[in-house]
C-alpha cells in the first residue's frame, strides 16, 4: 500500500494536474485499485432537515437568507419523517444517510434535537453523517455518543481564493470545527467546490489543503457548481468537463484511501463523464432526486448507469465488503416524495 502523505506542496500539487490527460487518469485508476475494489461505489443519501435561512453569505448557496432564490425557511423536520425518509433511502440501496441543517453553528439547544435523529437513523443500521456548521468540542461528543459516523465540513476552496466566495467567517473557523471533530472520534467528510470562477492554481491549493491536515478526511465530496438564480455565482463561466476530471483524479492521487465523492452538479453530468470519473477515483455518490435544494440525477438513472458500468453499491462503508444491493426491483425504490438529498 501506498504511504499516506501529509506534506504535499503546491508546485507538486500542479505537476499531477499537468500530466498528460491520459497519464494522469493510469496513475489515479491504478492507485485506486490498490485501495478500493474500482467496481464498488458507496452510495449516500442527503436529506435537508432544516432548510432555508442561513445567515451566511457563501457566494454559492441557495439556502442564505440575504440572496432571492425561493428558498423559503423551514422549521426542523420531525424525527418521524425523517425516519420515514431514511427508510426509503436504505430501501433504495443506500448505506450512509447524511442530514444537513442551514445553520451558521450548532446551538447547544438543538443537540439533543440531532442527536435523537442520529439515533432514529443509526437504528435502521445505516452510516449516519451529519452537516450543521461549526460546532464545538462537546457537541461533537455527545454527537458521536448518540452514535454519528461522520461529520461533514467542506472547505469549499483554496485559502487564498476563500475572501471571494465567503464573507462571514472565516478558513480559519472551518480548520478549527474539523479539529473538534476528529479530537470527538469522529470520522470527516471534508471537500470543496470546483467551477466557482477559481484558477487550476486554486483547485490544486484546495486539494493540498485536505490533503496535508492532520488526517486524510475520509470521505472528500468534490462539488462541482450549481448555479443558482439569484446567488452572487450565477453566470460564472462553466469548469472544462476535462478539469473536474482531472480534480477527481489528482484528489485520489493526494488521499488515496480516502472515499471520493461525485457531489453537488451530477445533474448536468453526461453519463460518459460520470464513468470517467469513476475511472479516475472516485467511488461514492449521493442518491436520490435532491441535493439539498438542487436537483441530482433521480434514481432509475443511476440504476441504468451503475448496470452498464457494472458496478456495485458499497454496502456499509468503504472498508466493508462489497456485497451487491439489488436496485432494480421495485421494493426498492424510494416512496414519490420530494426527498431532499
Amino acid at each position: 500500500m501506498t504511504t499516506l502523505r501529509h506534506d504535499w506542496t503546491r508546485e507538486e500539487v500542479l505537476a499531477l494536474f499537468a500530466l498528460p490527460f491520459n497519464d494522469l487518469l493510469f496513475r489515479a485508476h491504478s492507485l485506486h485499485r490498490q485501495h478500493h475494489d474500482p467496481n464498488a461505489v458507496q452510495i449516500s443519501t442527503l436529506l435537508s432537515i432544516k432548510t432555508g435561512g442561513c445567515p451566511e453569505d457563501c457566494g454559492y448557496c441557495p439556502q442564505a437568507a440575504r440572496y432571492d432564490t425561493g428558498v423559503e425557511a423551514e422549521k426542523l423536520m420531525s424525527v418521524e419523517a425523517v425516519r420515514e425518509r431514511a427508510q426509503a433511502a436504505k430501501d433504495a440501496g443506500a448505506s450512509r444517510f447524511c442530514m444537513g441543517a442551514a445553520w451558521r453553528e450548532l446551538k447547544d439547544r438543538d443537540v439533543e434535537k440531532v442527536a435523537t435523529l442520529v439515533r432514529e437513523v443509526k437504528a435502521l443500521g445505516l452510516e449516519t453523517c451529519v452537516t450543521l456548521g461549526m460546532l464545538q468540542g462537546e457537541q461533537a461528543r455527545q454527537l458521536k455518543q448518540a452514535g454519528l459516523d461522520f461529520y461533514n465540513h467542506n472547505l469549499d476552496t483554496a485559502p487564498e481564493y476563500y475572501s471571494e466566495i465567503i464573507h462571514t467567517r472565516t478558513y480559519q473557523d472551518r480548520l478549527d470545527t474539523l479539529e473538534q471533530v476528529r479530537d470527538a472520534g469522529l470520522r470527516t467528510c471534508c471537500g470543496g467546490i470546483v467551477g466557482m470562477g477559481e484558477a487550476r492554481e486554486q483547485r490544486a491549493g484546495l486539494l493540498q489543503t485536505l490533503a496535508n491536515l492532520p488526517q486524510h478526511p475520509e470521505s472528500v465530496p468534490i462539488n462541482h457548481l450549481v448555479q443558482v438564480e439569484g446567488t452572487p455565482l450565477q453566470g460564472t463561466e462553466a469548469l472544462d468537463p476535462f478539469e473536474f476530471i482531472r480534480t477527481i483524479a489528482v484528489a485520489r492521487l493526494l488521499m488515496p484511501a480516502s472515499v471520493v465523492r461525485l457531489s453537488a452538479g451530477r445533474e448536468s453530468m453526461h453519463d460518459e463523464m460520470q464513468a470517467l470519473a469513476f475511472f479516475a477515483g472516485a467511488n461514492s455518490i449521493f442518491y436520490g432526486e435532491k441535493l439539498l435544494t438542487t436537483g441530482n440525477p433521480d434514481v432509475a438513472q443511476d440504476q441504468a448507469l451503475f448496470q452498464r458500468l457494472d458496478l456495485q453499491p458499497m454496502q456499509f462503508g468503504p472498508a466493508a465488503a462489497s456485497k451487491p444491493v439489488d436496485l432494480t426491483t421495485p421494493e426498492s425504490q424510494p416512496a414519490p416524495t420530494d426527498v431532499t438529498a
